[in-house]
């Protein structure tokens, strides 16, 4: 098995950054949920509600590729790592659905997403030198609230928007997955401050990025 050197790590790590941020860069690994459902019209502020929590949506997948990539740099036990990097690659096919809805509705990505992947990453790789059952305590902790966010997603979004309910539902299907698996893994309950701070910077992030 050929071992990577620290350039090899970088260039790699770079790599992902690029397909996390630049469109048309990180293709979905599964098909989307919505490509067999019709389209229906919506009208313009409908459109404005859907694309702007579409977009929350989208920025919340480059800050959940930040995490995964940052705490796979730090994780001490391989295991941890693959986990990590499983659970990236899974989550690019959120990014690019949500991607795919943003053009649908011809609205735009948030300009703020490379803020908040650095944030990101940093708050991760801060996880996985705390330990692999933090790490993954994270994990399980930051699935818990996108599952909350989506479920609040999907009660705004038009009834009739059967496109982007089905992305959506995907999604929240997913995460709740990966949150059973990082539990399974080891992951810990964290404390209720850390849970709270979590929550404060989602707030800060769904409320930018809904409109920039």
């Amino acid at each position: 098995m050929r071992r990577y050197s620290l350039a090899d790590a970088l260039i790699g790590h770079v790599d992902q950054v690029l397909k996390t941020l630049t469109p048309n860069t990180a293709p979905a690994l599964r098909s989307n949920p919505a490509q067999n459902t019709p389209a229906v019209g919506l009208d313009d502020s409908q459109k404005k509600v859907v694309a702007g929590l579409m977009r929350v949506n989208h920025t919340g997948e480059v800050c959940a590729q930040a995490l995964y990539h940052g705490q796979a740099l730090t994780a001490k036990l391989p295991t941890v790592r693959e986990e990590m990097q499983r659970a990236a690659l899974e989550e690019q096919d959120h990014l690019a659905w949500c991607e795919d809805r943003l053009k649908e509705l011809n609205s735009h990505m948030s300009v703020l997403n490379p803020l908040w992947y650095g944030l990101s990453f940093g708050i991760g790789a801060a996880a996985g030198i705390a330990g692999d059952k933090w790490s993954l305590g994270f994990v399980a902790e930051t699935e818990k609230q996108v599952c909350k966010h989506l479920q609040s997603h999907m009660a705004q979004i038009p009834q009739n928007d059967a496109r982007s309910h089905a992305i959506l539902t995907q999604m929240h299907q997913d995460e709740e997955h990966h949150r059973q698996q990082a539990l399974d893994a080891g992951g810990v309950e964290l404390p209720q401050p850390v849970k709270d701070m979590m929550g404060i910077v989602s707030k800060v992030m769904t409320k930018t990025s809904f409109y920039v």
